[in-house]
């Protein structure tokens, strides 16, 4: 058993507990850490009401994000005058961006890091920090699916966004390493991996001097025991098309790409500063689309930007209304410290950036209701995620998983959580499907 390090004092290993808010980008650190953690025999539990050590992984987003972090900070530090916690961590976006703030009006946690410090959050925990552990991580997702970390970091001048506040600049992880971690991840039984980083399009550029999105996904397509390969956070100014070449002759990799838009009109691109315009946009879905005919293709969009006028807005819904995306996520605006759009103030009242998301949504639910009624009767392979009461759920290829639709099919007892299947679909609702196992049909 460990040996516990607090101020030179030894004794036994005490329980942790890793809180992980935000993104899959804050999943896989948490994920490090609790590597860290395990293979030096901390007790780890997942319940912060057995813990007698809380670490919070928070993210400084969104106001939304926020809030929620301030809040999970504030419960575990009363827990802690309670004398039901010996000891509160912080670490992540939140504390990067605001550090000073938080040490100022939160004193009682014991220890804030950053975005970059699982060095020193380890060292915090009493624990020998393995260099050789770099990629082994102790999933924190279900067994048959893992976030697969390609870059850390952004170039990019989005004026609403604070990332690169947070996160700093784009820093591309070396091919053979992530190529190493994919393997790591495929042996320990992974099926789905799931290609994250705030850019992911980037990739390459600054280490190798070109973009080397496409021979990454060429080699992950080689590794024995991952059947689906999933794209997330493909930025869309300066794609690199010849990933959808690989993406198309690799069968592994699935027919989704997550190509964050923002927004449809040339004058709120333009001030978001997303280096892209209508007509770029438009040319890029076109290609995607020739390329690969079957591709699902998510996005999200922000509503509300300051100078966002009504006029915009109507743009960006026939603009909607006209693509019909398989996915779509709408988000207001929020007024973020440090960014470029900051000085434009935050004119559009809550209320309306709301009713703007109803509208968007509404729009894009009749879509997504229309699309699975077109899948009904067809026979679709599906991930089995997990079980609920009569229910097994699982996802198709087009779905990503926590943010898009699921399959449910009723259990029939020949499905089981981690598996493939072939299933028939039955019904369709606007973001659900619902289907009767094939045992019969060839996998």
């Amino acid at each position: 058993m460990l040996c516990y390090r607090n101020g030179g004092n030894l004794g036994k290993s005490p329980k942790i507990s890793v809180i992980t808010l935000g993104c899959s980008k804050n999943i896989v650190d948490s994920e490090q850490l609790l590597g860290q953690l395990k293979v030096s025999s901390v007790d780890i539990v997942d319940n912060v009401e057995d813990a007698e050590i809380a670490v919070i992984n928070t993210c400084g987003f969104i106001d939304a994000a926020k809030q929620e972090s301030i809040d999970a900070i504030i419960e575990a530090v009363e827990r802690k005058k309670g004398g039901k916690l010996r000891k509160v961590v912080v670490m992540g976006c939140l504390s990067e961006r605001y550090l000073q703030e938080l040490k100022a009006d939160i004193p009682e946690v014991d220890a804030y890091f950053g975005s970059h410090e699982l060095q020193n959050v380890v060292a915090e925990l009493g624990v020998d920090y393995r260099r050789e552990l770099l990629g082994e991580r102790l999933l924190t997702t279900p067994r048959h699916f893992a976030y697969l970390k390609i870059s850390e970091g952004c170039d990019r001048p989005c004026s609403f966004c604070a990332i690169p506040l947070m996160r700093g600049t784009h820093k591309t992880k070396p091919l053979e390493s992530v190529v190493e971690e994919a393997g790591f991840l495929a042996d320990k039984g992974v099926k789905e991996l799931i290609l994250i980083g705030q850019d992911t399009t980037y990739y390459g550029l600054d280490l190798y001097g070109q973009r080397r999105l496409a021979g990454l996904v060429e080699a992950l397509g080689q590794i024995k025991g991952l059947e689906w390969i999933r794209l997330m956070y493909a930025y869309p100014s300066g794609f690199p098309v010849e990933v959808l070449n690989v993406m198309k002759d690799t069968p592994s990799v699935c027919r989704y790409i997550d190509l964050p838009l923002q927004h449809a009109s040339d004058r709120v691109l333009k001030s978001m500063r997303r280096g892209i315009t209508y007509a770029g946009t438009q040319a890029l879905l076109e290609t995607i689309r020739k390329t690969i005919p079957a591709m699902a293709i998510r996005t999200t969009f922000i509503v509300g930007y300051p100078e966002e006028t009504e006029e915009d807005f109507r743009f960006l819904c026939d603009f909607v209304r006209e693509t019909r995306f398989h996915r779509v996520g709408v988000f207001p605006y929020s007024s973020e410290d440090g960014t470029a759009a900051k000085y434009l103030g935050d004119p559009i009242p809550e209320q309306v950036k709301q009713e703007r998301i109803g509208i968007l949504m509404e729009l894009q639910r009749q879509i997504s209701q229309e699309r699975n009624e077109d899948l009904v009767g067809s026979q679709v392979r599906v991930l089995i995620d997990r079980k609920e009461g009569s229910y097994v759920v699982g996802r198709t290829e087009w779905d990503a998983p926590e943010i898009d639709q699921e399959v449910y099919v009723q259990d029939d007892g020949s499905l089981e959580i981690g598996n493939f299947s072939t299933v028939e679909i039955v019904d369709a609702l606007e973001y659900d499907l619902y289907a009767k196992a094939e045992s019969t049909v060839p996998q």
